[in-house]
Formats: structure tokens, C-alpha cells, sequence
């Protein structure tokens, strides 16, 4: 039984219609959101641009104060505000929201807005470390993947 002219991809639906895409400003952030654009635009799909603040590693700081976080907040609301200017002259449908769960791990607060928000696919940068310094910094991605409800594309950052 053939597919005729048609590919699989022709004549099924777009996979993916809400895509949940995690930036921090950083070069391989820059990355994901690049290539998550390029997929909106592919599927015509709409995304959501989220920046979490991470207050327990705020918590775990010595100089932690009320002050750090509104500065997190600050730089968060300017990272997303560039965001959707990318997004806006890649003509993709899009929004923001800024994150501050206190509490919660990085893995838990993209987790829980993918569920929220409904979204099909959660697009983020990796690092891609291995090996030791995997295990002393930990790895954001991995604890995405863990907990996320909905399929995880790792876009690699630059080494």
C-alpha cells in the first residue's frame, strides 16, 4: 500500500501548534529560539517565550537579597522583550511570560508552564556537557526532560 504522491507529512497535520521555548539571553538560548521560530513558521504554530527565575539558586547565594530578584526580574522582562522582537520580524505568532515560582527547580517551573499553557513541544538550548562537569553543574535540559508532559527538542549550544 503506497502513499501515492503525497508524503506523510503533506497529509497529516501540523504536529505541533503551541511550542513552549525557555530563553535566558545566553548564546545557545538564542539558538533554540532561532531554530523554534523556523519550526512555528514550518507548522504555523504559535510560542510562547518564558524566562524563569530561579530563586533557589538566588537562595543558595550569599548575597541574596529582595534587590537580586527584581534585577532577575529586570533582565528577564528585557530578555523576553527581545525575544519577541525576533519573533515578530520572523512574523510567528507569540507571547511572553515571566516565571518566578519560588520553590521550585528550573525543571519544575518550565514543566508546569508547558502544562499550563497547553503547549505541544518545549524548545530549549543545551550545552551538551558531559561527564563531570555535568554532574557539578547539573544540567537545566535534563531536568526539563524529566518532568516535562509534552515532547522536548534540545536544540546544542556553541561549545
Amino acid at each position: 500500500m503506497g502513499l501515492g504522491s503525497h508524503s506523510i507529512v503533506e497529509t497529516t497535520m501540523s504536529l505541533f501548534k503551541k511550542i513552549l521555548v525557555p530563553i535566558d539571553g545566553s548564546n545557545t538560548s538564542n539558538k533554540a529560539l532561532d531554530y523554534a521560530l523556523k519550526l512555528a513558521q514550518a507548522d504555523n504554530a504559535e510560542v510562547r517565550l518564558i524566562y524563569c527565575i530561579d530563586e533557589l539558586s538566588l537562595l543558595s547565594s550569599h548575597e541574596y537579597s529582595g534587590e537580586m530578584v527584581q534585577l532577575a526580574r529586570e533582565n528577564g522582562h528585557t530578555i523576553l522583550q527581545g525575544g519577541m522582537a525576533l519573533a515578530s520580524a520572523a512574523k510567528v505568532k507569540a507571547d511572553t511570560r515571566l516565571v518566578d515560582r519560588i520553590g521550585q527547580r528550573l525543571g519544575e517551573s518550565v514543566a508546569d508552564a508547558a502544562g499550563d499553557w497547553g503547549a505541544d513541544l518545549i524548545v530549549l538550548g543545551t550545552h551538551g556537557r558531559r561527564g563531570i562537569g555535568r554532574v557539578l553543574l547539573g544540567s537545566g535540559a535534563e531536568q526539563v526532560m524529566r518532568m516535562s508532559p509534552v515532547p522536548v527538542l534540545m536544540v546544542r549550544g556553541f561549545d
